[in-house]
């Protein structure tokens, strides 16, 4: 029975309506708190969520309340512009990564990390022919980043 009256009190405070009405709603829902509330909504007691949302018994965390605002102010622009910044670092960072192919501790080969994966996208087949290959000539791989110019 306490139960029952914590759950009316929670639907109460929810909907923001007199303890009266929530306990109506919560005996024709059968005990139900979800479909109380859209029954005291279809009365239009309840003010329906925003953007068609939906009715949930979790409470938003902090997180979820700050991503929902910022989805409010249509910032697809930044979160494009964000995602924009993120490739561009990614493309200096990858051009700032050297491979080596060594072989007797001779480097052979120096390419940016750039090419190596543009290499492998178009070109697999080269590609894995070539590490078979520097397999059988005893070619050992380095990936180093290549220290920062500091002027």
């Amino acid at each position: 029975m306490n139960d029952k009256l914590e759950q009316i009190e929670r639907l109460r405070e929810r909907a923001k309506v007199t303890y009266d009405e929530a306990k109506h709603a919560y005996e024709a829902a059968g005990g139900d708190l979800l479909e109380a509330l859209i029954l005291l909504e279809k009365q239009g007691k309840v003010k329906p969520p925003e953007g068609n949302g939906f009715y949930s018994s979790e409470q938003p965390t902090v997180e979820q309340h700050e991503e929902k605002k910022q989805s409010k102010g249509g910032n697809s622009d930044s979160s494009l512009k964000r995602f924009w910044q993120f490739l561009v670092g990614l493309f200096h960072r990858c051009n700032n990564t050297t491979v080596e192919m060594i072989q007797n501790d001779e480097t052979k080969v120096k390419i940016p990390l750039t090419l190596v994966i543009l290499f492998t996208l178009f070109l697999p087949w080269v590609v894995i022919v070539l590490l078979v290959l520097g397999l059988f000539f005893n070619f050992k791989y380095r990936i180093y980043e290549n220290p920062k110019d500091e002027n």
